[in-house]
């Protein structure tokens, strides 16, 4: 994998747009007889690149008034979620962001992005090993009564209970898990009994599009979130595999660019609105947002970037959405005061920063309520790549490792799950642990459907297996080496934080 599922729990000091209730405290127009203060109405430049834009209003901001100083400054409003207090807009005036930054009623601003709109850019989000018809044929042979026919190679699903939790309770279909990603194949006969169309649209560009198919991946694009969304909901139809929750319903929000797996802002504002709107209990978010692998609050594009998904999330939270976040594949200290990113901003030249991660946040998982998953393999080890951070993660759960090779007829030590076009394949990455936890949240939501999204938070971590520090891991190359990067704190640790989820648990 490289960004998808790479990835954390602090208090932001920009203006947030304070208590986000459910109106925003916007003025109404008669605001107008206070001094705005807005934009020169001087000619602006059209010169530059056309850029994508987030401008939060601060809450006594007027949609009316800040949208006269977007079109002053040389902006064209693409959307308003006025819920939030959050415009898109798009300009080509290279000094766009900081006019409008001085325009009344504006608490931030900031390019979504360091490319042009048009421009095509493409990311490594690493391979997906493909099942053989050989393969599959032997894991048939091997499948004892009650499994899917490719189950036993799921070691992932026994490694949490899954398998005996099915026996008690699969889910309600009162319950969707919302795939937050690349697109979700719903004609996978293994994800089409499960899949929510009412509940599914393509964000790209921050306006949901729920016309047939477009929650779709794009025909030469990604498998990651076909893969993401059979971890989680796969049904039970002796067919393929089976997802750790295979009663819920799964639903698809694709906000990756066309040709790419880059996710901007404003299509993931798009994509948790629309979930919160849809009525979906839980979102599994695999990625970071980009072009940032890191957003600092002290730079004024970056720390309005992670407002506006702050309001984003609050705003789902406050409507019944549970977030669940990947911690990332950089095997890095979260918790740590330094960090050389040199992945940034991954849409044009990357450049090299050392960054403090308890205050330049990755996103959306960083987020204050959000759900941090790290990674560990059949071993139960942490996996090589998976981030960590006491403090920082909150649970663990299978993301695969290719070195912990499992007992299974592929000895496969990754995950498997759907793909596009009726197949499977294997990925590892805390891309697949998140998965496993939304599935596992989304038990537990069956079981406790008046439950809050704090209280299903609780509750992941109260029935989580704990794991103490391990004395060996194994490093990229294989090696095991000796776990001296874990701390821990009573019963949290760095490496697993609460503990591995446990789906028995949570249906008993």
């Amino acid at each position: 994998m490289a960004h998808l599922g790479s990835r954390r729990r602090a208090a932001l000091a920009v203006p947030l747009g304070l208590a986000l209730t459910a109106s925003f405290g916007f003025l109404p127009s008669a605001a107008s007889a206070a001094p705005l203060n807005e934009t020169p109405t001087a000619a602006v430049s059209t010169n530059g690149p056309e850029l994508s834009y987030v401008v939060n209003l601060s809450h006594y901001g007027s949609v009316k008034h800040v949208t006269r100083a977007i079109e002053r400054a040389g902006g064209s409003v693409v959307t308003t979620h006025h819920k939030i207090g959050v415009i898109v807009v798009h300009s080509a005036n290279p000094e766009f962001a900081q006019q409008i930054r001085k325009a009344w009623g504006v608490a931030s601003a900031g390019a979504t992005r360091t490319a042009p709109l048009q421009a095509v850019q493409t990311t490594d989000e690493g391979s997906t090993q493909v099942l053989s018809a050989e393969a599959a044929a032997k894991a048939k042979k091997a499948a004892k009564p009650g499994m899917e026919p490719l189950e036993a190679n799921q070691w992932d699903l026994r490694a949490i209970g899954a398998d005996k939790a099915h026996k008690i309770s699969q889910g309600s279909r009162r319950v969707t898990v919302g795939v937050i990603d690349t697109g979700v194949d719903d004609t996978h006969p293994d994800l089409a009994p499960n899949f929510s169309r009412s509940q599914s649209a393509n964000c790209v560009g921050g306006v949901a599009d729920t016309s047939e198919g477009a929650w779709r991946p794009y025909a030469d694009g990604s498998d990651h979130g076909t893969h993401v969304a059979g971890i989680i909901a796969a049904a039970r139809n002796g067919i393929g595999v089976s997802g750790v929750a295979p009663g819920v319903k799964v639903a698809g929000i694709k906000v990756s660019e066309p040709a790419t797996s880059l996710f901007y802002t404003e299509a993931v504002v798009c994509g948790f609105m629309f979930a919160a709107e849809k009525g979906i209990e839980i979102t599994n978010n695999s990625y970071y947002v980009d072009p940032w692998y890191f957003n600092c609050k002290d730079d004024p594009d970056q720390g309005a970037l992670v407002e506006s998904l702050t309001r984003a999330t609050r705003y789902a939270a406050k409507k019944g959405v549970l977030s669940v976040a990947s911690a990332g594949n950089s095997n890095w200290d979260l918790d740590s005061d330094a960090i050389v990113d040199d992945s940034s901003p991954n849409d044009t030249t990357p450049g090299s920063r050392t960054i403090n991660p308890k205050e330049c946040w990755d996103v959306p998982t960083q987020l204050p309520g959000v759900v941090t998953v790290g990674a560990t393999g059949d071993k139960g080890l942490k996996s090589y790549y998976s981030n960590y951070g006491l403090g920082v993660i909150d649970v663990s759960a299978p993301g695969g490792d290719k070195w912990q090779v499992p007992d299974t007829p592929d000895a496969n030590g990754r995950i498997l799950s759907t793909i596009p076009g009726g197949e499977y394949g294997y990925k590892q990455g805390t891309s697949m642990a998140g998965p496993e936890v939304a599935g596992v949240a989304a038990l537990l939501k069956s079981e406790h459907p008046w439950a809050t999204p704090a209280q299903l938070q609780w509750m992941l971590k109260a029935q989580a297996s704990k794991t103490a520090c391990p004395t060996h891991v194994y490093n990229s190359a294989g090696e095991l080496i000796e776990a001296t990067t874990c701390k821990s704190n009573g019963r949290l640790t760095g490496y697993y934080g609460a503990g591995v989820v446990n789906a028995l648990r949570a249906v008993r």
